[in-house]
């Protein structure tokens, strides 16, 4: 039955949840109903935090086929739990679904998730997904998604739209004719409303989750426990303290809510006009769209309610909410391909894959381009929460929580300091029962010791530094939107850099041409824009192959394009609508070369002229246009001459990609060698290829043909070399970085040489390193993956594999120190395709590859998030910096992202710089470091202060005394609360070290320092509280007391005293309480000064002014009281007179302490590092992060880095030791 039970949803996906089914237990309910009744609400608060115990609690194990709740955890490191209730979604109200409609329904393919089989059998129909005798659904919904039962699975699973499981042919032979009404009624019940709701909650509701945080509930806890006490100044204090936390706490959740409620309200109701299955046009709400809707995009643009693929026209859209690019992009209708020339019939569509043609949800349509009497259509794929947009908001609104080794730590002290605690509670009440202290009083005393050993005031005092830091990064322009992340990047030691805007200028600059004649390179030309080239192929092709538009007048598109198409100069014209009539709906953009550049007649001689005559208007009509895509990694169009009778195809992308798809006898034979020579010197280049169409293409069949009938047997034309320059800042910051033993990485869409170039240029990869190519091949015909090894510099240098020196392999450095094993002198690079193959094929060899790889070109927006989760894989803290573009999944995954565009795809990323420079990260890590180091300060200190209170009270309790409530209040507010507001505000220090900030709160130095600093305290008070009583003029104190006048204290009568001890209930004036009070006092800022550490990560101390300016108010105000007793303040502070000599003691014994104090912080400091790990393990230390491991192994091993010209193959059998081996090819 388990089995049954337990079930995966979403399996292999990010949120992947395993699922357990419950019903409700009577029974059950009612004992736990009795517990929340004799604990007085504290059995309820527990289960409300314990989402797994509530269920438990109250309900029995079910089939999940049958049950009411279920009980979700995620499978992820963190294993969350949350329960969701079973809901059931009645059809019968529906007017349409009679059983004989259902199954004619279900016939049409009309689905809860619209997935359709090839052969049209076994469709997933709502019968799968419920019992078509009840028509009713069970679903239940978590994080905004709604999980339907499905019966085929024997689970639940969330309901997919037309982006899965649907081939193109079926998108237009199925769903282009839209939907009946009946049908949308149908569909609208299962869908929902297509809207991506963010409710703003009400303050009162925010409220409560707030106040029903564990924290506040034990402030609640100690504040009642106070007042019982009469303890009420500090309970106040507490009080203020708790609501201005809970008050400014709210007001940034809400702030967040209405922004994000307001960045999707935008496009949330638009009125939207739909084509029915009569072909009648009907104007609704965006809010009733579903998937399999036909709507109709207007001409003057609009803001995308939805995804949809196009299906007619073609639309000039603005993606910068999903990209970070503000650049307009071109979509084109989805290929049909039951009319293309060659059917690929079996492609299902996938929004990813074909992007191009998809309208994504808040992206805004600019403008469409129609021709005559077709209207612009897009089919709805996805609606409400699985859009594009809706998947960035959930993204959002439901984090993963950060897991970060300070806040484990933290945890785990507080369970120590509650153990602490657990002992002086038993202790309290062991002593005040053998000294025959009332109930109550046990009560009260022992209870009260648990708030002095864990303070209230913890979370408060941890969360200014990192306050601090986000006021400090947001005056350099840097804003944060989850501050628990500045503490994270404090231990950044590697991050990935994108390279196009981020490294480099973002534009890039036309340097020059090389053009191909006779399947031979001509020499490299600079000026594109002259009359002898004006008619060739060549400029046609700059002319024509772009996706550039006019928007309002002004040209605009991609800028490369733009760059190209202005170093030709010329003019662009998008014909209108009544012109598009005249021309035959052939020519709706028009591209002509300026009046200047044409000859005023045709020479005859001229090579560089075609040789048929042309009109003396020249211009070219574009037909088609097949935009760029990323994946195929070139783009093309289809053009005409005006008056000419064949059509020309148009081709460019990378060099690689299009001189493969040209005929091979019009490609150069030194086109590698050309190619390499300007990648190496960090040149980007782009082909350029042509070819005739044949006359019989018409306008029709060109608008249906698909791209591989077009993009093949094309000839040759040249290269365009792109110049992009290096961001003046970048060498300097990789430095920086460098010389702090941050390793830095490159994840470039660009070309893998151009990128090593860039690389060495900007000195990540400096220029005695050896960069060694992975060059990965799937499977194919039989034969196992494998990978190629090559040297980068050795390629064009050898002619011959047996010529390269031996020197050429990189030599193995043995460091001291493990930090450097990462700085070795071999780099890897590699392309998107072979990071994909390595990851498949050969997973033993991924962690090795992380640790030297540097150069990721040619990488996919997902396969950067795969990068950072392969390097975090290692233990390595990852930032990544990009311009947002293409890196939101890199920038969301990493550590630490920081998106370099303002645009509202960084709501994403944890981090947006104003400064589009990278100058940002090693300020962030300077911040984050000294985050960090404050974090470590404050809870060192406020663990001090604990136990120097929880000391001071035990010591007392021993004598049936206490501190006085004037006397805790002074302690708890004017020194702890001033001290830890004010040693939080130290700056970081001014530049990135070598020297990195332990992680963790367990660790060897640390923990030393805070026994250490333990030790002494107790020992000192002690000191104290024992010598005091060993004095001549001692006595057990009474008010008619006069130590300072010792002469008449020692004949009092002692049958008088116990009358008159009465008056001071608690026993709280006495000689030890005085003696305690002033040397904890004093206690409390020798270690503040201590622990207060400045460099390397912060400012010193004396430049934290406010600190200084406290601690020395502090310190002189309390040895005045102590010296020259003011009769005023002694009798608030229940402070007795005691001898002056006794005071000078104290004095003495004060100075000792902080002298001994600062001495074994210091020493710590400077030789815990490299004392401690060596006494706490004799033995050769094994390093923690698994890169560090790594390192020391690959230093030993003899096949590792790979040699030159050697390939490594996938083993095909079963894994022995280790998948692959190497073959060195000869």
């Amino acid at each position: 039955m388990d089995k049954e039970e337990r079930k995966i949803i979403n399996q292999g996906q990010e949120d992947e949840m395993e699922i357990y089914g419950y019903n409700l237990s009577r029974w059950k309910l009612a004992i736990v109903s009795l517990g929340v009744i004799c604990t007085g609400g504290f059995l309820l608060l527990l289960l409300y935090w314990m989402p797994e115990w509530r269920v438990k609690a109250t309900c029995v194990r079910a089939a999940i086929k049958d049950c009411d709740v279920v009980l979700l955890r995620t499978t992820d490191e963190f294993k969350m739990w949350f329960c969701a209730k079973i809901r059931v979604l009645s059809l019968e109200t529906h007017p349409v679904s009679s059983p004989k409609s259902m199954s004619n329904k279900l016939s049409n393919g009309h689905a809860v998730c619209l997935i359709e089989n090839p052969t049209g059998e076994n469709r997933h129909g709502i019968s799968k997904y419920s019992q078509a005798e009840s028509q009713q659904i069970r679903y239940f919904t978590h994080h905004s998604v709604k999980y339907f039962w499905n019966d085929t699975i024997h689970n639940f699973d969330f309901l997919k739209g037309l982006d899965e499981g649907v081939s193109c042919t079926s998108i237009y032979e199925k769903h282009s004719a839209g939907l009946t009404k009946g049908m949308h009624a149908y569909r609208k019940l299962l869908y929902g409303v297509n809207e991506i709701a963010v409710k703003v909650p009400s303050v009162f509701k925010l409220l409560i989750k707030e106040v029903l945080n564990p924290f506040y509930i034990f402030q609640l806890f100690s504040v009642i426990l106070w007042s019982t006490d009469e303890y009420y100044y500090y309970a106040l204090a507490i009080v203020v303290m708790s609501i201005v936390s809970i008050v400014s706490s709210l007001y940034s959740i809400r702030k967040q809510y209405v922004m994000l409620h307001d960045m999707v309200a935008t496009h949330s109701t638009v009125r939207v006009s739909v084509c029915r299955g009569n072909e009648e046009i009907e104007e609704i709400f965006s809010t009733d769209l579903v998937p399999g809707d036909v709507m109709v995009i207007p001409l003057n643009g609009t803001i995308m309610p939805c995804d949809a693929v196009l299906i007619n026209g073609t639309c000039i859209v603005n993606e910068s909410m999903l990209t970070g690019e503000s650049v307009p992009v071109t979509k084109t209708n989805l290929p049909n391909p039951s009319v293309a020339v060659k059917g690929i019939g079996d492609e299902l569509y996938n929004p990813e894959t074909h992007k191009r043609h998809t309208l994504f949800c808040g992206t805004t349509v600019i403008q469409t381009r129609f021709y005559t009497g077709e209207l612009v259509k897009a089919i709805v794929v996805r609606t409400g929460f699985s859009t594009s947009k809706g998947q960035l908001v959930r993204s959002i609104l439901y984090p993963k929580p950060t897991d970060f080794k300070l806040y484990r730590d933290a945890y785990l002290f507080l369970l120590c300091l509650v153990a602490v605690a657990g002992i002086g509670f038993i202790y309290t009440i062991i002593n005040s029962i053998l000294n025959e202290v009332q109930v109550g009083v046990i009560i009260i005393e022992s209870l009260d010791i648990i708030t002095i050993t864990v303070p209230p005031a913890l979370p408060a005092a941890m969360t200014a530094g990192i306050v601090y830091a986000q006021r400090r990064l947001k005056k350099i322009g840097i804003f944060c939107i989850s501050p628990q992340r500045i503490n994270i990047c404090g231990q950044l030691n590697l991050v990935c850099f994108d390279k196009t805007g981020t490294l480099t200028e973002d534009g890039l600059d036309l340097w020059g041409i090389q053009r191909v004649e006779n399947a031979r390179f001509l020499s490299p030309e600079e000026n594109v824009c002259n009359e002898m080239l004006v008619k060739s192929q060549f400029v046609a092709c700059l002319a024509t192959c772009h996706s550039l538009t006019k928007i309002e007048g002004v040209l605009s598109g991609d800028p490369l394009d733009l760059k190209m198409f202005e170093a030709i100069g010329w003019i662009l014209e998008e014909a209108t609508e009544e012109e598009t009539a005249l021309h035959n709906r052939i020519m709706p953009t028009v591209v002509r070369p300026p009046k200047q550049l044409l000859p005023e007649s045709t020479p005859a001689g001229n090579q560089e002229m075609e040789l048929f005559e042309l009109p003396a208007i020249y211009e070219i009509g574009i037909v088609r246009q097949f935009p760029f895509s990323s994946a195929l990694q070139r783009m093309s169009v289809v053009a005409r001459v005006l008056g000419d009778k064949k059509m020309d195809a148009y081709m460019k992308g990378a060099p690689e990609v299009i001189a493969s798809l040209c005929k091979p006898e019009t490609v150069p034979v030194d086109f590698q060698n050309v190619l390499e020579d300007f990648t190496k010197q960090g040149f980007r280049v782009i082909a350029l290829a042509h070819r005739k169409l044949e006359s019989k293409l018409t306008w029709h069949k060109v608008q249906n043909i698909s791209r591989d009938a077009i993009e093949n047997n094309m000839d040759f034309m040249g290269l365009i070399i792109m110049q992009n320059k290096l961001k003046q800042e970048t060498p300097a910051v990789l430095e920086d970085l460098h010389k702090a033993n941050i390793r830095t990485v490159m994840v470039t869409g660009d070309n893998m040489l151009t990128a090593v170039s860039v690389a060495r240029d900007c000195g990540m990869i400096l220029p005695q390193d050896k960069v060694i190519i992975a060059e990965a091949l799937p499977p194919k015909d039989g034969k196992v993956a494998k990978i190629n090894w090559h040297y980068a510099d050795s390629l064009t240098q050898c002619s011959h594999p047996s010529a390269i020196a031996s020197e050429a392999i990189p030599v193995k450095l043995v460091h001291d120190s493990l930090e450097d094993l990462q700085m070795t002198r071999y780099h890897f690079a590699m392309n998107g395709k072979s990071f994909s193959v390595i990851l498949e094929h050969f997973q033993d060899l991924v962690p090795k590859l992380m640790l030297h790889g540097t150069v990721f070109a040619r990488m996919a927006p997902d396969q950067k998030t795969q990068l950072i989760e392969a390097l975090q894989n290692v233990d390595y803290f990852v930032g990544m910096c990009g311009d947002g573009a293409n890196d939101c999944g890199a920038l969301k995954r990493a550590h630490g992202g920081i998106s370099l565009s303002e645009l509202e795809a960084s709501v994403a990323s944890p981090f947006t710089s104003k400064t589009p420079s990278i100058s940002c990260v090693p300020n962030l890590i300077r911040e984050g470091r000294a985050a960090l180091i404050t974090s470590f300060c404050v809870f060192k200190f406020m663990a001090l202060y604990s136990i120097i209170q929880y000391f001071s009270v035990t010591l007392l309790y021993s004598i049936l005394s206490n501190l006085g409530d004037f006397q805790f209040l002074f302690i708890d507010l004017a020194i702890i609360l001033v001290v830890v507001f004010t040693m939080s505000l130290n700056p970081a220090w001014k530049e990135l070290v070598a020297q990195r900030p332990p992680s963790g709160l367990i660790s060897g130095a640390l923990l030393f320092s805070v026994l250490s600093q333990i030790i002494i305290c107790i020992g000192f008070q002690s000191l104290g509280f024992f010598w005091v009583k060993q004095q001549p003029w001692y006595e057990v104190w009474h008010p008619k007391s006069d130590a300072c006048n010792t002469t008449g204290s020692l004949l009092w009568n002692s049958s008088h005293l116990d009358n008159e001890t009465e008056l001071d209930e608690h026993n709280i004036q006495n000689y030890e309480n005085t003696t305690v009070f002033f040397i904890s006092s004093f206690q409390y800022l020798i270690v503040a000064i201590a622990f207060s550490k400045g460099k390397p990560f912060r400012q010193p101390c004396y430049k934290n002014y406010f600190f200084v300016f406290s601690v020395i108010f502090l310190y002189v105000f309390i040895l005045f009281i102590m010296l020259y007793p003011v009769a005023s303040v002694d009798q608030v502070l229940q402070i007795v007179c005691v001898p002056y000599q006794w005071r000078v003691t104290m004095l003495i014994i004060v100075l000792v302490n902080a002298f001994v104090s600062i001495t074994v912080e210091e020493s710590v400091d400077r030789w815990g590092k490299c004392c401690l790990p060596w006494a706490l393990s004799c033995g050769k230390k094994i390093p923690k992060a698994k890169y560090m491991y790594l390192a020391q192994e690959l230093l030993v091993d003899p096949e590792w880095p790979p040699k030159p010209q050697t390939t490594t193959e996938a083993k095909g059998l079963v894994k022995e030791n280790g998948s692959c081996q190497i073959i060195t090819i000869t």
